[in-house]
């Protein structure tokens, strides 16, 4: 195992991510990603779709440099409707455990006024850690 979930002692374990991650290998950033596809073309404007999306492309660049989801230590989600996001959140979660599987990633996710590419709803940006 590349890494582990950090927990500090009497904190409750967080639903759907970890506090901390600590990893040793090679570091792999990801660049934020959005839910086009490997064309650039967007297949919907569903939020749920849009991240199944980012979350497969992140796993293609994994699979490019030898890594597997597994590997992900962190990831940043960018989402421009909060409430979008939340209503989302069943068909986020079963995407996410399909494509990632692990929820013991360090994860943040921040409600933004827009993203570069206008139909985007969601960005993904993420940090893996591949062994030795």
């Amino acid at each position: 195992m590349t890494h582990q979930p950090i927990l500090p002692e009497g904190w409750p374990r967080p639903k759907g991510y970890a506090n901390g991650v600590l990893a040793r290998g090679r570091s792999l950033h990801i660049a934020g990603m959005i839910g086009w596809d490997a064309q650039q073309q967007f297949h919907s404007d569903d939020f749920g779709a849009q991240a199944r999306q980012a979350l497969a492309n992140i796993a293609e660049v994994l699979k490019a440099a030898g890594g597997a989801p597994e590997h992900i230590v962190r990831m940043t989600w960018y989402v421009t409707d909060k409430r979008e996001y939340l209503a989302a959140s069943r068909e986020i979660g079963k995407a996410f455990r399909e494509i990632i599987g692990c929820y013991d990633i360090a994860m943040t996710a921040v409600e933004v006024k827009a993203l570069i590419e206008d139909r985007a709803k969601v960005e993904i940006e993420a940090t893996a850690v591949l062994p030795d």
